[in-house]
């Protein structure tokens, strides 16, 4: 069978896992352990992030015309790449997290949402909460003013039946401190 049969599933597999793709981070695994890559791979797995090793003429090939095509010039020595769907920042955010304390891993560059973002790029990336955590924060804060709002208004009405006696009382003073003409 020619090489060119053989590949071509390889390359097939990796144009199916970016086809979707809302991002993909590639970076270089050399001088991590096997237990360090055990434990890459697991975090990357429950941030629902596909991480894999493939040969660059593969990757090369399976890029080519797609809007991940820049990560071409990147391609030099072993490289994995990190493949999420869902979450853009996933596998930006879960790789540096992982390189602080792995200092061998280093994010060589990625594509997020269709534009190249190098090594210093992907770690600006990397401080980007998650979809969750921006939305939760945005109802936070859209639910914070109507709290304080019924907050306030229930002080208002606790404290107004105090105040309205308090007011019906005030006429009733000034009317007897008032002299008759």
């Amino acid at each position: 069978m020619p090489k060119v049969e053989l590949k071509q599933p390889i390359v097939e597999e990796i144009s199916a896992a970016i086809k979707d793709a809302a991002s993909v981070v590639v970076v270089d695994y050399r001088g991590l352990t096997v237990a360090e890559d055990t434990q890459l791979r697991k975090n990357l797995r429950e941030a629902g992030v596909t991480y894999k090793v493939y040969k660059n003429t593969y990757v090369t090939r399976a890029i080519a015309g797609t809007e991940f095509e820049s990560l071409k010039e990147v391609l030099e020595g072993p490289s994995a790449f990190a493949v999420s769907t869902e979450d853009a920042t996933a596998p930006a955010r879960v790789l540096a997290d992982f390189a602080k304390k792995a200092p061998k891993l280093e994010i060589k560059a990625g594509v997020v949402e269709g534009t190249f973002y190098d090594a210093a790029g992907m770690s600006a990336i990397a401080t980007i909460p998650s979809r969750e955590v921006l939305l939760s924060r945005l109802l936070g804060s859209m639910q914070s003013p109507v709290t304080n709002l019924a907050r306030v208004l229930n002080q208002i009405a606790e404290k107004g039946g105090a105040a309205d006696a308090a007011v019906e009382e005030a006429p009733a003073a000034e009317a007897a401190e008032t002299p008759a003409e």
